[in-house]
């Protein structure tokens, strides 16, 4: 009797590169899981970042982590963080749990999860926590590289511990909400139902074009949570971007906008930038940094499984990355131009030390001589 056909082609069995206790946890979750959640869970653990082999400035790095779990009907949800109002910074933003890089941290991974733990509680186990992807890092006010870290709770046992100094609250929301500008849950659950779930405002850009940022609403803006907007949105649609390999269903940035990498580039350049300032004090050569983004960037624009979506930017890269070859070529100049003012100034410092020299000798051979014929007298004295 013939095989039946649907049998034939039953879902393969999912292989992930979890150590056996973290793929038992992660066996346990399959049966609910959507085919597309896992799927999600598959490409960012196949997502390689390349901008991570930069070495930036200590002062002017952190992480976030970007804790995702499985939902209940298999869809997969990332938890979220009400700050604190009593925060200095960001007081009662919605946020990803992260922060800057301590001296003890000796990745990413490490900042982003140490910053969890004591923020939410949020133990930094790797087999009920493991470690999905590491992505491209991002610029905060043109100051702060940021990395998010994506991690994937495989434990539902566990239990938050909030900080309550920093963190007044959690909650998730799906993932893939970020993909849309439809709500993803009732408009009751809004003050104002006629708000629209997704929002953007745009600015002019520095270095040229425009940057868009997005704004997406949580439904618990009555309990006074605020949207999850700027960088933290920006990465959520990234995430789910890469995730998901699909674009969203709206416009993320429009045709002229930089992308991370430029931005990160373009302050590295920047005099002013407390970014290229930190690289200073910490002996980073930040042409040669920019030089490898720019070039990492260009490598992935022309990588074949890159996604459409994610070549924004790429109109504003013909004209503006010429502004920063020349910057680079200026900054190079500079140099160039110290180093041949610094050689003069030693050449002529050099020939000062021989013309000094030259005199010395003169005047001890006229000491010399004057010794002598005194000596000449004295002996033509003492003769006479």
């Amino acid at each position: 009797m013939p095989a039946n056909k649907s049998s034939s082609v039953a879902r393969q069995p999912c292989v992930l590169p979890f150590s056996k206790p973290t793929a038992e946890l992660f066996e346990a979750a399959l049966p609910t899981l959507k085919e597309e959640s896992r799927q999600c869970i598959e490409n960012l653990l196949s997502y390689r970042a390349r901008c991570t082999q930069v070495k930036f400035p200590r002062r002017q790095s952190a992480a976030v982590l970007v804790p995702l779990f499985i939902g209940r009907a298999g869809d997969l949800y990332v938890l979220l963080s009400r700050r604190s109002a009593s925060l200095r910074q960001y007081a009662g933003d919605t946020a990803l749990p992260g922060g800057k890089v301590d001296p003890q941290d000796s990745s990413a991974e490490d900042t982003a999860r140490r910053e969890a733990f004591e923020e939410i509680g949020l133990i930094p186990d790797r087999e009920r926590v493991p470690l999905l992807c590491v992505m491209e890092p991002f610029i905060a006010g043109n100051k702060m590289v940021v990395t998010p870290v994506v991690v994937l709770i495989l434990d539902n046992t566990m239990q938050p511990s909030l900080n309550q100094s920093e963190v007044t609250s959690i909650f998730s929301q799906p993932l893939a909400s970020f993909l849309t500008s439809s709500f993803p849950f009732h408009p009751y659950r809004v003050p104002d139902p006629s708000v629209p779930y997704h929002t953007t405002i745009e600015w002019e850009w520095s270095g040229g074009g425009r940057i868009r940022m997005h704004r997406f609403l949580t439904g618990r803006e009555a309990d006074g949570v605020k949207p999850v907007s700027g960088l933290t949105a920006s990465i959520l649609i990234y995430i789910a971007v890469w995730g998901y390999r699909r674009a969203p269903d709206f416009e993320f940035q429009p045709p002229n906008a930089p992308t991370q990498a430029q931005q990160i580039a373009c302050a590295l350049l920047t005099p002013s930038s407390p970014l290229r300032l930190a690289c200073v004090r910490e002996g980073i050569d930040t042409n040669i940094m920019a030089t490898f983004i720019l070039h990492t960037l260009q490598e992935l624009n022309s990588w074949p499984g890159m996604i459409e979506w994610d070549k924004s930017g790429q109109d504003w890269r013909l004209p503006t990355e010429g502004l920063i070859s020349q910057r680079i070529n200026v900054t190079k100049q500079e140099k160039h131009d110290n180093a041949d003012e610094h050689k003069d100034m030693h050449k002529e410092r050099q020939e000062r030390r021989w013309e000094v020299g030259d005199g010395a000798k003169s005047g001890a051979s006229e000491d010399a001589g004057q010794r002598s014929g005194q000596n000449k007298r004295k002996d033509g004295d003492a003769k006479l």
